[in-house]
């Protein structure tokens, strides 16, 4: 297993560009980016000169003058306040078709317990593999179980860019591929990065999801292959490692720091590191996970109740149907039913019914 695990991380790929840059590449990744964004105005008018622009876009990209527009930027709070840049729809197409191609080349390089943003994965899934581990090491609750819990600090705005088209480069022997994906990397870079080099990637790019997870697989194959940890799990910026021992965690810190500093220049936040017993509540991606329960965390649960009152609001005024609001429900109903909430469940349910008949 370990054998072909290490084949895959040493295999390199060549001739990507002409795939990435194909017409028929193009199309398709512009079928896949318009899904749900019909309706956008910025799409629609993309969508009048379909053809032309990415007739166009191929030109450039193959004559080598393709370069990646300005962002525009706006804030989001869900639930912490989050700055995102938005690429223009020709870049956000490139982005889909560059995914294409290159996803398939590093996602069996990843680790089993990387949950975020890959197929078959996410946050349901990373919790429930967390949970599997706690129970194991503490025999279902009666025996000692600690985890250790870590936030990558400002992990986006500090990836370093040469650190990242380095790590591509030992993968992707093609120069006009590193050309193109350099383009893509440096079109963004973090404020005041530039005092210490090149930092940052946009939350907002598909790109960036890739490429989050292709940076921190060096630090997944340092905690599996180096350090040997068993019980570990990640999504994007937060990981958690099981043990049976807060002194086997705290030993772990040190070579941990060390790694992400060293060799991705990454710094663990310095508010956002600790150490709990399993029967105090494991907080991980919205769940507190107990020896014999697991319910929603608390702030979770005011911001679903929070974004029905909106839908619902919305819908009074017009905006949208009353079946908008009931798959909102049914899709935060499925949130719930990963954990023990049937009363919640049910008050979620009475509070929308009541909201509506107002």
């Amino acid at each position: 297993m370990g054998c072909k695990v290490s084949e895959r991380l040493l295999q390199v790929h060549r001739h990507l560009f002409e795939r990435i840059t194909f017409k028929e590449n193009l199309f398709t990744a512009w079928e896949e980016f318009r899904k749900g964004k019909q309706g956008r105005k910025d799409v629609q008018e993309f969508e009048r000169m379909l053809e032309q622009s990415l007739f166009r876009l191929h030109r450039e990209l193959t004559a080598g003058t393709y370069r990646h527009q300005p962002y525009s930027a706006f804030t989001i709070c869900d639930p912490k306040q989050r700055r995102i840049h938005k690429a223009t729809v020709q870049d956000r197409i490139l982005h889909h078709a560059v995914c294409s191609v290159l996803n398939p080349i590093f996602e069996p390089t990843f680790i089993a317990h990387s949950f975020s943003c890959r197929k078959g994965k996410g946050t349901h899934k990373a919790v429930d593999a967390l949970d599997r581990m706690l129970r194991s090491v503490s025999r279902n609750g009666t025996r000692p179980c600690f985890v250790l819990k870590c936030d990558i600090h400002q992990f986006f705005a500090s990836v370093d860019h040469d650190i990242l088209l380095g790590i591509l480069e030992k993968r992707l022997k093609d120069e006009k591929t590193i050309i193109l994906l350099r383009e893509i990397i440096e079109s963004f870079t973090a404020k005041d990065s530039v005092i210490f080099g090149q930092t940052g990637i946009p939350i907002g790019n598909l790109t960036s999801q890739l490429f989050a997870n292709i940076y921190l697989n060096e630090f997944d194959q340092f905690i599996k292959q180096t350090l040997k940890i068993k019980r570990y799990v990640r999504y994007t910026d937060d990981f958690v490692i099981v043990a049976a021992s807060r002194e086997a965690l705290e030993a772990l810190l040190i070579p941990i720091r060390s790694f992400l500093k060293e060799h991705l220049h990454l710094d663990l936040h310095p508010h956002k590191v600790t150490i709990r017993k399993y029967g105090q509540g494991i907080d991980f991606l919205g769940y507190v996970l107990l020896p014999h329960h697991r319910v929603l965390r608390t702030k979770a649960r005011r911001r679903i109740m929070r974004k029905l009152r909106e839908r619902i609001t919305a819908h009074k005024a017009g905006l949208i149907p009353e079946e908008s609001v009931e798959q909102s429900l049914q899709s935060y109903l499925g949130v719930l039913s990963h954990a023990n909430c049937y009363r919640l469940s049910q008050d979620f349910q009475n509070q929308c019914w009541f909201l509506l008949q107002e």
